[in-house]
Parts: structure tokens; C-alpha cells; sequence
């Protein structure tokens, strides 16, 4: 495993990366929304085993040791992150890789599908959302809650340090914006050409099963796996199951 860090136009991104043997497309990991590379703990690392795949993951520009980012996030912000796939595939030096996104990273990686087909060879979303629900909003705000409990914020400072704050309120003000009211995945999802793969919990207190369906269904390679008695961190709380789903997705995918 090395750590490094990945040049963009709008700041460096800290990236940790697990090489393999084989030459299969390597893995891309995009965090949820108040995720990092230290949070994804050993799963990258299984999945690499797994899938005999290099894995890479990196924080986001704002979050754990990525350089900060100030204001509020954009309408725009899942499709917006796509552009930092061309800057992390030239760290692999690949022409083709697998994009995983767990919760908005699902989002972040379908739409780096669509703007960036050629260079995609399949996508695995994990308790991804494809639109706004009201299920969504309100465990947004039952975790903002909870974080003025006491101790709380500070288990979110221990893996983002002073841009903390900004990430709490990145994403709870983001998806209450009237202007990210109307947010859909469905113009992604149809121009996403390569197989997908939705996974998702029976229990997940961030999204129902609308949004694997609408994942799976839509695109013309797309389907959806749920995992039962499962919440919102699959790759947490059935790893197993998650890592086998994603080998057998990824047998015959070069």
C-alpha cells in the first residue's frame, strides 16, 4: 500500500493506493458524504484480494486529508466530481477502470461513467441515491442530530481535522437546498454504457429500494442486488456478501 497525493486544477486530492499482480482495470473508490480513505478501514484492501484488481481511494477536495474547500457545495456537485477522473486514472496510468461509490460516491461514480465512457469498464454503486426522497432528508437531519451530542463531532474531527465543520454542513445544507430539490441520476444513467452493478440494504435509513431499482433498471447493463437485514454501510455490515457480489460482477470484465 502507498500514499500520495493527486494534482488538480482546484487542489490536491490524498489518494492510498493497493497494488496487484494481475492487469485487470483497477478499482476507483469514490466516499459517501461524510467519508474518506480512512474510513473505508481494510475494505479496500479485501477487495483487492478479492478481485485480484489494484484499488485505489482518495479523499475528496475538503475531506480527511484532501486540501480544504471552502463554501457551500454547487447543485452541481455529484456530476462535478467526475472531472477528477481523469487526474486519478493518470496516477494508475490506466485506459480503463472500475468505478465503486458507496452512498453520494455511488452518484459521484455513475456520473464519471457517463462523461467518461471510454475509459469505464463497469460501475458498482453501493446504497447509492438516484434522486431526492424524503427518507433521505430526514436521515440527514436525525445525523445532524446526533452530532451535537456530546463527543460526537469529535469522531468526525478524528478523520477530517479542521475541515470538519465544513463537511458537516456541506452535506446536510447541500441536499436541503431548494436547488438541488429536483436532483435526479437519470440523464447519467442513460448515457452509461457499461454493465452496473447497485447494491443495496433493505434497511438503509438514507434511501429505499427505489434507488437500486432506478440503478439497475434504467441503463440498458444495469442491476441491483439487496442485501437483507443491512443497513447503509453494506461493505461494514455484509462484507462478505458485498466482496462476493462484486468478484462475481467483475469475473469477466478485463
Amino acid at each position: 500500500m502507498e500514499e500520495f497525493f493527486v494534482s488538480t486544477p482546484q487542489g490536491r486530492l490524498f489518494a492510498r493506493h493497493w497494488p496487484a499482480d494481475g492487469r485487470s482495470a483497477p478499482i476507483i473508490l469514490f466516499h459517501d458524504s461524510l467519508g474518506s480513505v480512512d474510513l473505508w478501514r481494510d475494505f479496500p484492501a479485501l477487495l483487492s484480494e478479492a478481485t485480484g484488481r489494484a484499488v485505489l481511494a482518495y479523499d475528496r477536495l475538503g475531506f480527511g486529508r484532501s486540501d480544504p474547500r471552502r463554501g457551500r457545495l454547487p447543485p452541481t456537485f455529484v456530476a462535478d466530481e467526475a472531472l477528477n477522473l481523469p487526474y486519478l486514472c493518470g496516477k494508475f496510468a490506466a485506459d480503463s477502470v472500475v468505478l465503486f461509490g458507496h452512498s453520494v460516491g455511488g452518484g459521484m461514480a455513475l456520473s464519471a461513467a457517463a462523461q467518461f465512457p471510454s475509459v469505464t469498464a463497469a460501475v458498482v454503486t453501493e446504497a447509492a441515491q438516484a434522486f431526492v426522497e424524503d427518507r433521505i432528508l430526514d436521515g440527514i437531519r436525525a445525523a445532524k442530530a446526533d452530532f451535537e451530542k456530546p463527543g460526537q463531532f469529535e469522531r468526525l474531527r478524528r478523520y477530517h481535522g479542521d475541515n470538519a465543520q465544513w463537511v458537516l454542513d456541506a452535506w446536510t445544507e447541500a441536499w436541503h437546498s431548494e436547488a438541488f430539490a429536483g436532483w435526479t441520476l437519470d440523464d447519467a444513467l442513460r448515457r452509461v454504457t457499461c454493465p452496473i452493478l447497485a447494491i443495496h440494504g433493505e434497511h438503509d435509513e438514507y434511501g429505499s429500494e427505489a434507488h437500486p431499482r432506478r440503478i439497475g433498471e434504467l441503463p440498458a447493463n444495469g442491476q441491483s442486488l439487496i442485501l437483507r437485514d443491512c443497513g447503509h454501510i453494506p461493505h461494514r455490515e455484509k462484507p462478505e456478501e458485498v466482496l462476493d457480489a462484486v468478484r462475481d460482477f467483475l469475473r469477466d470484465i478485463a
